[in-house]
């Protein structure tokens, strides 16, 4: 069975290459610019990890982070969290993520992390 991650990521190029390598991999990738659309699709599929940026156009994805978690279909799903500005500090303490990456980040290193969580779970 394929396994699916969705990506939250307003930057067009990364989510781009982010479907690429995953794709790449093996993975079923679903795509979001932004919250309001990762909500419209929320309902047709629950996924085997999120990818989530921080620094969204409607909003903020560590509360995004914190609404999946609060999600009984949702909460043990692994969340990973990308930013080029927060700290790993912060993100742990604001949103019970699974693992954080720092942007510009190397794709072997997330495709690293990733599989590592869809593995732990």
């Amino acid at each position: 069975m394929m396994k699916q991650i969705h990506v939250v990521e307003d930057d067009q190029d990364i989510r781009q290459i982010i479907e690429f390598i995953l794709e790449d991999e093996g993975y079923k990738v679903k795509l979001f610019p932004d919250i309001s659309s990762f909500h419209a699709g929320m309902t047709e599929s629950i996924p085997d990890l999120y990818l989530l940026d921080v620094m969204l156009p409607d909003g903020n994805g560590l509360e995004l982070c914190q609404e999946i978690r609060t999600g009984q279909k949702t909460k043990d799903i692994p969340i990973i969290v990308m930013s080029a500005h927060a700290s790993a500090d912060t993100i742990f303490q604001q949103c019970s993520a699974n693992d954080f990456i720092s942007k510009p980040f190397d794709l072997n290193d997330i495709l690293f992390r990733i599989k590592k969580q869809i593995t732990l779970h």
